[in-house]
């Protein structure tokens, strides 16, 4: 059985959307550390400006939890994020597969850093770069 602080996370992000990023607060400290590839912010103030700036330019984006483990404070969760951007990928939906370290205490999460493949994220749906990156990428495992 997960811890509950656990259990609403995973509840949060499965249901996660534009309209509901309130929702982020039942599960993050008012201290939140928070860390992606592209991002860190510190505070909830930040941290929900963060995802407020981030919905508002997708058309749409969706979390499947796929694993969590957790031993005393620390939990690893691996997630698929599908998200649709109007000027990536040609408007066509872009999955990317990632994973979170998550510290926490009894309540709230304390720290939480994600770790994904910023090109298949990002740089591989942009344009022209996509192209070359996905070139380059492809000479490099031959």
């Amino acid at each position: 059985m997960l811890p509950d602080v656990l259990e609403r996370f995973k509840t949060v992000y499965e249901s996660l959307a534009k309209d509901n990023l309130s929702a982020l607060q039942s599960v993050y400290s008012p201290k939140i550390e928070f860390q992606d590839p592209m991002h860190h912010v510190q505070g909830y103030a930040a941290f929900e400006g963060y995802f407020a700036a981030l919905y508002a330019n997708l058309q749409s984006c969706r979390f499947v939890i796929k694993d969590l483990f957790y031993q005393d404070h620390q939990a690893c969760v691996t997630w698929t994020m599908t998200y649709v951007h109007p000027r990536l990928n040609g408007g066509k939906a872009v999955q990317v597969e990632g994973a979170s370290h998550l510290q926490f205490s009894d309540q709230t999460i304390e720290k939480h850093r994600d770790y994904a493949d910023l090109g298949q994220m990002l740089y591989e749906q942009i344009p022209v770069l996509g192209s070359v990156i996905r070139t380059v990428k492809k000479r490099a495992a031959a």
